[in-house]
């Protein structure tokens, strides 16, 4: 006599799992940019700030941000080699005159200080975010972060990574002329 051999439901368990991965993955390529890293805060008002005084300033306020002004908001470290790499660009724009307020994210106050010192300071004010904070509000990733506000205090870009001139050239700057028509 035949004996009747029954498959067990955990052999389609693999197949199942291996379907499921596939179509994430076939979904995460056919994004419009499979690299950009989504900001729930564009088309939002900018969160609030928990700044401290750096380098004897006073840090400034979620006010500030609101001045009717376009305006950049960088998130920087002095150890995050990135940021040394973007700073002559930074440097750049506000001698261009666009206003930059700088965001130093959990580093040593007189190491901050001395990387401003050396590079230069673009920043048109500067407040530290010691604990994290302000960055986990603002969804930060990794240092540096910049963002494009309006002259509302509201996001209009965020860019993760450092800048270069092409970036500046080809997202930065369409998105402040944009915001300020």
């Amino acid at each position: 006599m035949s004996e009747k051999r029954r498959i067990s439901p955990l052999l389609l368990v693999p197949p199942v799992i291996f379907a499921g991965l596939a179509a994430l993955f076939f979904i995460g390529m056919t994004r419009d940019d499979p690299n950009a890293l989504p900001s729930m805060l564009v088309g939002k008002p900018a969160p609030a700030l928990e700044l401290t005084d750096l380098g004897g300033e006073a840090p400034f306020t979620a006010e500030t941000l609101r001045d009717g002004q376009v305006k950049l908001v960088n998130f920087w470290a002095s150890w995050c080699a990135p940021c040394r790499e973007e700073h002559p660009d930074l440097k750049a724009l506000a001698e261009a005159g666009v206003p930059i307020y700088g965001i130093n994210y959990k580093d040593d106050p007189a190491k901050a200080q001395r990387f401003l010192d050396e590079l230069g300071d673009p920043f048109a004010a500067i407040g530290a975010d010691a604990s994290g904070r302000t960055a986990i509000e603002w969804g930060v990733y990794g240092v540096p972060e910049t963002f494009v506000l309006d002259g509302n205090g509201t996001v209009l870009l965020r860019h993760p990574g450092p800048l270069t001139p092409k970036i500046v050239e080809s997202t930065i700057r369409p998105a402040m002329e944009a915001a300020a028509q």
